[in-house]
């Protein structure tokens, strides 16, 4: 918490400079390799999945596909908002970011992620749908409800980025305007603002963390359920297929959920630790996204065989 000061406009802040990761000079060479290695097979991969639902008809007219597919176009330009900038941090190039520019960094990093949280659940839903009431499953879950279900989440994950945008910056920023951080998020930003963030931290708290949790708490609730129906399948093939379908998804939701829920319900933690959990959800797991899609589930290989083979 801040006290608040006498500020005048002359001294507020027109730019911000993003410190980026610690590393040791002798590996920035190395890290802007990595990282650039990193964004483009992100892209690629994505792509590919994207391409792969819409060029195959029996994938893109089933939910869970369509719903695969917005995935990976959230990956793609979520990927894009977070790693060239971080990228640079490893050139010569300033590392100044003019506050617009900060803002909308912020503004487009909470919208996409948030949306990206709700679509886990929006999957993890279908695949309950699908699982525990097959027989009503195409009536529950058709293609109609399943876009009004993700435009829902497109609706309120750009309501949640506004929200969290407009709130980070009616603070005045007086100096200094070192983010100690590799992108504009929201703890980061706030412990540079020259007045009291208790009420922002708490924003942060219950809009982030307790929505997080909560979706997160909704998707563990539908495994349990889908668990108890898949253990009653009599056969060891079906509930092998079964398991297969839902490993995915509830690999990625972990490797995406636990790290962001670790930083958001520490707002106030200043650990060193911190940055390498967000690269991790923020730029590695929209890597593994499609790598796990397309190891784990049949029907996606099956169809990228195909596209391949120019049938």
């Amino acid at each position: 918490m801040r006290k608040t000061k006498n500020i005048s406009l002359d001294t507020m802040v027109t730019d911000f400079i993003l410190l980026g990761l610690s590393h040791p000079p002798n590996l920035r060479t190395l890290l802007f390799l990595v990282f650039c290695t990193i964004y483009v097979l992100t892209q690629l991969g994505n792509l590919l999945i994207l391409l792969t639902v819409w060029a195959e008809p029996k994938l893109h007219a089933r939910p869970m596909y369509l719903l695969l597919g917005v995935l990976s176009f959230l990956d793609m330009w979520l990927s894009s908002v977070i790693v060239p900038r971080l990228i640079l941090n490893f050139t010569a190039a300033s590392k100044a970011v003019p506050f617009g520019g900060c803002v909308a960094q912020l503004y487009f990093f909470h919208f996409l992620g948030s949306t990206q949280c709700f679509l886990y659940t929006l999957m993890a839903y279908d695949r309950y749908l699908a699982i525990c009431q097959p027989l009503r499953y195409p009536v529950l879950m058709n293609g109609r409800l399943c876009s009004i279900l993700v435009a829902g989440a497109w609706l309120a994950g750009s309501i949640h980025g506004s929200i969290q945008a407009a709130l980070t910056f009616r603070l005045p920023y007086c100096g200094p305007n070192q983010i100690d951080y590799f992108i504009c998020d929201i703890p980061a930003v706030l412990r540079l603002a020259c007045a009291d963030t208790s009420v922002n931290e708490l924003v942060t708290f219950v809009d982030i963390g307790v929505v997080a949790a909560s979706c997160f708490m909704l998707i563990l609730l539908s495994y349990a359920n889908i668990i108890r129906a898949i253990l009653k399948i009599r056969t060891a093939d079906g509930r092998r297929r079964a398991f297969s379908t839902c490993g995915s998804h509830l690999t990625v939701v972990t490797v995406y959920y636990v790290p962001c829920i670790f930083i958001y319900l520490r707002a106030g933690s200043k650990s060193p630790l911190d940055g390498a959990v967000a690269v991790f959800y923020t730029v590695v797991t929209p890597l593994l996204n499609p790598l796990i899609y397309t190891l784990r589930n049949q029907d996606v290989k099956s169809a990228l065989r195909r596209m391949t083979a120019g049938r």
